[in-house]
């Protein structure tokens, strides 16, 4: 029994040390080495500094922590479970099993008090940027003298691998740019990689880096949990810049024979190591999964802790109430995610004698609804005189001014996806980020776990074909729209006009359980379709836009600015006796989320269709028995001659109808 607090704090170290060694074993799979070396860290963090409340995981002013490093899963499941989360012995015990709630790396929305879904490295510090710019834009927006009601950390626990991610660098200069105090992040500085020394790969020094780009940084002994007591308390009263705490660690401590080197980061360490680990730190080698009831008691204070922290933030929310009555009033709505329905009254139509850039009308709607939407956050890659996707009435959110909601990222594509979700993530929010389609490769990992977290992250990408013309084909995205439909979970809609554009905008806010891309033009286009935004038939993802008086004889299904070419084509066949039916698909994701009969009545089995769309062709052959696109790169010209030149217009459909038929 522990006759002193060092010693409990060590137990209590190794209990972790020992659920992470046998999940990973009885699972056969997983990583033992990070949970292993970073547990004394991880500790020090989790009993003497993270405000979180086990019994209300979404409690709004919790600390969030992001295990960035995800391959270390066990460590947070391990922490999760012996702080009195809804995750229990046995579900540490089904570690990477079929249905069980410790997935090999952590999944959001999977386990409770996970708060980002993480694995692929770089992700979750970028997310966790996004987060403590929620933090950061709450506490401005709604705090008042004597009332600081929004007062909490972001803490990111990464490894040497997230440093080397491209988006890290990306969102770590952010951070600092913008001076995110509450963001704190602890590098565990094993220097191991998967493939051995991370010598082999990576000799900077983080901390001058870290100090170049406007981060505090130090370094300390990852193994004294004093030492990381001291500079996570350190780091919590510096506010005007972002802290990075470099944590010296030895990867699979413990271990005699693997402890220090790449054989602990990936495998299992065996049943021989294990036990000669147990022995070595004074673990009991039978029963597994141990748990000391001294350790338990000690990690369970969280409970009573996290109550108390709760009722201790209610109660001042009320004096809070009673002080600022409007504030508080509207605070609570962006807390229950409650956005009201004054922005959807709010949204413009688009008259027929009116032609626009899809992008200029998504400008029009961002504007139009700002004002009611009080949740709307967003920015741009350095592209907003050109995706036009800002708020114009609501500021620049800076260090100086962090109560604005125009977040200008810079060129740094995959951090600003990344960092949107975050947003998203903290809650209360809607976020959006904008750049050029054919810049979806520079973020796509960030809007896949989106889709993957099931997240109402909005993704604005503008120049969307080869409309875009005399830029030519580095920026003309023929396959981005294959590639993102073929994303699950990820509703990507191709407005055609104004109308279009208005709904799209709709379903991405009022979206709950998924992400949405939204693909916009750069040339203008003709309103076509109906100008009721409030209820309009593109709200069910595909409709019949024009049909015949009769029975059709073909189907033409058309997309974006291609719906126009598909319009004039149905009036060149019907001046040759052919009767065409135009049919609009802005969203495939929700036409296939119809009722089979409606899918029919709209797309009718026994009735041959074309599809035309300015992009590669072979996502529509589920569809159509014949597409007008393009399967090569684009080329440099006025894009009407491109167009032309590559085979996409009116003649060409009246043509390949003609020969279908």
């Amino acid at each position: 029994m522990p006759t002193d607090a060092a010693t409990l704090d060590l137990l209590c170290v190794n209990t972790i040390r020992g659920l992470s060694m046998d999940g990973v074993q009885k699972a056969n799979s997983g990583h033992p080495g990070l949970p292993m070396g970073a547990a004394a860290f991880a500790y020090a963090l989790w009993s003497r500094h993270l405000k979180h409340s086990p019994k209300n995981p979404h409690w709004f002013d919790r600390d969030r922590f992001v295990l960035s490093a995800g391959h270390g899963s066990m460590l947070i499941y391990s922490l999760l479970h012996l702080t009195g989360y809804d995750l229990t012995l046995e579900d540490l015990q089904n570690f990477r099993q079929l249905n069980s709630r410790t997935p090999g790396h952590p999944e959001y929305h999977h386990t409770a008090g996970v708060e980002v879904t993480t694995g692929p490295l770089g992700q979750g510090f970028a997310h966790a940027v996004g987060m403590a710019i929620a933090e950061k834009w709450f506490a401005a927006t709604y705090n008042k003298p004597g009332h600081e009601i929004i007062d909490h950390h972001t803490y990111v626990l990464c490894s040497d691998g997230d440093l080397m991610e491209g988006v890290t660098y990306e969102a770590s200069s952010l951070a600092g740019h913008l001076g995110l105090g509450k963001l704190v992040v602890l590098y565990d500085d094993n220097d191991i990689s998967l493939d051995g020394p991370t010598s082999l790969s990576f000799s900077e020094d983080v901390v001058k880096r870290f100090e170049a780009i406007g981060w505090d940084a130090v370094r300390v002994d990852g193994m004294d949990i004093d030492a990381v007591d001291a500079a996570i308390s350190a780091a919590k009263l510096i506010t005007d810049k972002p802290s990075i705490i470099c944590c010296k660690t030895i990867i699979g401590f413990g271990s005699p024979h693997k402890q220090g080197t790449q054989k602990s980061h990936g495998s299992p360490l065996g049943l021989d190591e294990v036990k000669l680990t147990k022995e070595a730190l004074g673990i009991p080698l039978e029963p597994t999964f141990y748990v000391p009831e001294e350790a338990s008691a000690k990690f369970l204070e969280a409970v009573s802790n996290g109550i108390a922290s709760e009722a201790s933030w209610t109660t001042r929310f009320a004096a809070y109430a009673e002080a600022f009555p409007k504030e508080a009033e509207e605070l609570q709505k962006l807390i229950n995610s409650d956005f009201g329905t004054a922005w959807v009254d709010a949204l413009p139509s688009f008259s027929a004698d009116k032609s626009q850039a899809t992008r200029e009308v998504s400008r029009d709607v961002i504007q139009a609804i700002a004002a009611h939407h009080k949740g709307l956050i967003g920015g741009n890659a350095d592209l907003s005189e050109s995706t036009f996707a800002l708020q114009k009435s609501s500021g620049d959110f800076s260090r100086e001014n962090p109560s604005a909601r125009n977040i200008f990222y810079g060129v740094r594509e995959h951090a600003m996806m990344a960092a949107t979700s975050g947003l998203v993530l903290h809650g209360g929010l809607r976020a959006f980020g904008g750049t050029f389609f054919n810049f979806v490769d520079y973020c796509k990992p960030s809007i896949r776990l989106a889709a993957l977290m099931g997240i109402p992250t909005i993704a604005v990408f503008t120049h969307d074909s080869i409309g875009l013309g005399e830029d030519g084909p580095t920026h003309q995205p023929v396959e981005q729209l294959t590639g993102l439909r073929a994303t699950p979970n990820l509703n990507v809609i191709r407005p055609a006009d104004g109308n279009e554009t208005a709904v799209a905008w709709k379903m991405a806010l009022e979206s709950s359980d998924h992400p949405t891309a939204l693909i916009l033009t750069r040339q203008k286009v003709a309103n076509v379709t109906p100008e009721d935004v409030q209820d309009h038939p593109s709200e069910r993802g595909g409709y019949v836009l024009i049909d015949t008086e009769s029975e059709p004889d073909v189907v033409l299904i058309g997309t974006g600015s291609e719906l126009g070419l598909a319009i004039s084509a149905a009036k060149i066949l019907g001046e040759k006796g052919i009767a065409a039916r135009v049919v609009s698909m802005p969203s495939v994701f929700t036409f296939e989320r119809q009722e089979p009969a409606y899918c029919e009545s709209v797309l009718p089995p026994a009735i041959p269709a074309v599809a035309v769309e300015a992009g590669a062709t072979m996502g529509w052959f589920k569809y159509a028995d014949a597409v007008i696109g393009i399967d090569r790169f684009g080329m440099s010209a006025p894009a009407d001659q491109i167009y032309k030149a590559l085979g996409v217009t009116a003649e060409s459909i009246v043509q390949t109808v003609e020969y279908l038929l």
